[in-house]
């Protein structure tokens, strides 16, 4: 009981916190709407099973002792960020409530968008491994662990469908798109910030 009261509050307590998953599904609520926005929640739950497969398999050792495929993943999920960071960024296409545009991404491409974000997020990946080593017991059996990871993606869906549902509604998605420029280049510059200091702190380290 412990550990599970464990996993499920430093879960809830990193899931809220602001970062890229945040960032996407707030861009994608207010300038696509609901649904595009729900199913980038769902991309980024499934996301979490990444990390959450590699390290409960114990490929987690791997990549905290070899620091080529630690770089390599860091690195992978920094400019990941930088490009979502500088498409938002450089995004001219207006969009107003109720439109259907080109622009507007597919169902699969928006469950890509969140799982990609999250499977390469750096700090998602020390998160699972750092909760998994303080929280989980070495001798657990293996269908508790995957529990555990199930958890985590669970609270991850949950929590991001409040913000997609949030930031889709009608009123304050008008609000939003009524100043969309200024919106993505903020969102965009804070996520090609985040993920340029990922990358520096990963060369310098």
């Amino acid at each position: 009981m412990y550990e599970l009261l464990a996993v499920a509050t430093i879960t809830l307590l990193a899931v809220v916190s602001p970062g890229p998953d945040f960032a996407l599904v707030t861009r994608n609520g207010y300038g696509f709407g609901r649904k595009i926005a729900l199913i980038s929640a769902l991309g980024i739950a499934v996301g979490v099973q990444v990390h959450v497969l590699y390290t409960v398999f114990g490929l987690a050792i791997l990549i905290t002792q070899s620091p080529g495929v630690f770089w390599l993943m860091k690195g992978a999920g920094a400019l990941y960020v930088m490009y979502l960071g500088y498409r938002t960024f450089h995004n001219a296409a207006g969009l107003t409530v109720g439109e259907v545009t080109g622009n507007t991404p597919s169902a699969w491409q928006a469950f890509g968008m969140g799982f990609l974000t999250n499977a390469l997020n750096p700090k998602t990946m020390l998160f699972v491994v750092a909760t998994f080593t303080q929280c989980v017991q070495p001798n657990a059996p293996l269908w508790l662990n995957l529990a555990y990871g199930l958890l985590m993606s669970l609270l991850h869906w949950v929590w991001f469908s409040i913000v997609a549902l949030a930031f889709s509604t009608m009123h304050l998605r008008t609000l939003l798109l009524a100043r969309q420029g200024i919106l993505d280049r903020g969102i965009g510059a804070a996520l090609f910030g985040l993920g340029a200091s990922l990358l520096f702190a990963n060369a310098v380290s």
